[in-house]
């Protein structure tokens, strides 16, 4: 390597040009072969350093999103869920909900798809630029009992209300402790008009008062996660129970022969 190479490299190093110190020689071969102009040259290497900052924002971005597994849109049956409005799906992938601080409620019962459809939008924001972070409900809630229990709610809140979308999924599958539906609205509270929120459940709204075991807050929270939002309700069959009785195991289930009263 030429010293006017590694002068270049060092060069580029410190700026933290690191794609173009990292490709400079394969670079500078592709926009010789292309007989590019010094702008056009300038300008590929700069899509290059630009794509490779992208891609490292968005893994990290996944990272701290939590998501439980890797999902997308592009992997979700619509097919199998015909109650499910794909057009109304594309528009809330657009992000420009998480814009308008405004909430989504996935509504369903188990197993059609509702933590895959959070997990796939969740990623489509981060691609776009916005900060995710994906939550159980259980979890969040116990966090927030735990804070309120050493003093420390008002911190906790704040990590809470950080991200552009928070995503709190199965809220429902297990009703809250006393006083969690309080603690509950206060993040609800915090983040309302400023935050996007997008919760999962398999309960119609009308069944929050017994899942927050206060129809108070409950509709308080309600009222709150309404006032703008987009209420998707899918009513498909579960995908498990469905690749079960595919395979037979369902039915050979119910037709076992029942054992004998004693």
């Amino acid at each position: 390597m030429s010293e006017g190479h590694d002068h270049l490299t060092a060069l580029l190093g410190r700026l933290k040009l690191t794609a173009l110190r990292d490709q400079l020689d394969t670079l500078i071969d592709e926009a010789g072969r292309r007989d590019l102009t010094i702008r056009e040259a300038l300008t590929l290497f700069c899509e290059r350093e630009v794509a490779r900052r992208d891609q490292r924002r968005i893994e990290m971005a996944f990272g701290l999103a939590r998501f439980p597994f890797v999902r997308d849109l592009t992997g979700f049956d619509f097919a199998a869920q015909p109650s499910l409005d794909k057009g109304q799906t594309r528009e809330i992938a657009t992000g420009r909900f998480i814009a308008n601080g405004e909430a989504v409620l996935l509504l369903g019962p188990p197993g059609v798809g509702k933590t895959h459809l959070a997990v796939a939008l969740g990623r489509e924001a981060i691609v776009a630029g916005y900060s995710v972070m994906f939550t159980p409900a259980t979890t969040l809630v116990a966090q927030l009992a735990k804070a309120y229990a050493e003093g420390r709610l008002e911190e906790r809140l704040t990590h809470y209300a950080k991200p552009k979308l928070l995503i709190v999924d199965e809220l429902g599958y297990l009703p809250f402790e006393p006083d969690a539906a309080h603690l509950f609205f206060q993040l609800v509270s915090r983040r309302y008009e400023r935050g996007a929120m997008l919760v999962t459940s398999n309960r119609a709204v009308g069944e929050w008062g017994t899942v927050f075991g206060d129809a108070v807050v409950a509709t308080a929270i309600l009222d709150r996660l309404l006032h703008h939002s987009h209420v998707v309700t899918i009513r498909g069959d579960s995908y498990r129970l469905r690749e079960k009785r595919r395979s037979g195991l369902l039915q050979r289930a119910t037709t076992a022969p029942q054992p004998t009263p004693v």
